[in-house]
């Protein structure tokens, strides 16, 4: 949505360049914007890339996130999640606010029955326990998507290929995220809190965590 506090200034260099239209310099004028424009969109670039996530998966691989949306609360799932609740277990898909994806590991979902779908829409991360031999699909929520009756519906149905039960967590960054959305989380679910990382909320009653039949 388009904010009224939005101030569009032109630059600099675009400036100097408009204000030649039609003097006998313009050409030169022009073909300097142009020279500069592309020195600009790599600074720019280079800046962006300053200020996005750094995150270690459990294999010791980098990967970097954009800084917005979800993004963070991904970061903590990687951080303190998965070497709390799943030792050992391969990170194989981690979705980004700015991107499709950042990790995509084809040929080992496939090995466990799984086939993406480039439109289908999957969870923020797929880790599979590889000790207790589960597929845990997490949604890190900040402004939406918590894993309520319809979303669950829908990660089973994506996912119906597979043959590992499925644990499903729901990520947020602190107990105001938990709160907003407590009314809408389904059961059979767990939730999972980044301020309170060494404990879960298990949305069910049954077990501590696991897959339900």
């Amino acid at each position: 949505m388009n904010s009224g506090k939005n101030v569009y200034q032109i630059t600099k260099e675009a400036y100097t360049a408009l204000i030649r239209v039609g003097q006998a310099d313009w050409n030169d004028a022009a073909g300097e914007f142009i020279a500069s424009a592309g020195s600009l969109t790599l600074r720019w670039a280079m800046e962006r890339e300053q200020n996005r996530i750094p995150v270690t998966l459990p294999n010791g691989t980098k990967i970097t996130l954009s800084p917005g949306g979800q993004n963070p609360v991904i970061s903590a799932v990687i951080a303190e999640f998965c070497p709390r609740f799943t030792s050992g277990g391969q990170v194989l898909y981690i979705g980004d606010a700015d991107e499709k994806w950042v990790v995509r590991e084809d040929e080992a979902l496939a090995d466990l029955g799984i086939t993406v779908d480039d439109h289908g829409k999957m969870p923020d991360v797929v880790i599979y326990d590889v000790t207790n031999k589960w597929l845990v699909l997490v949604e890190a929520v900040t402004s939406h998507g918590p894993m309520d009756a319809k979303r669950l519906d829908e990660l089973k149905s994506l996912f119906a290929g597979s043959t590992l039960p499925m644990v499903f967590v729901t990520a947020f960054e602190d107990r105001s995220g938990f709160k907003r959305w407590v009314g809408d989380l389904a059961w059979e679910t767990e939730v999972w809190l980044a301020s309170d990382p060494s404990h879960m909320v298990h949305w069910n009653g049954d077990r501590y965590l696991g897959p339900h039949p």
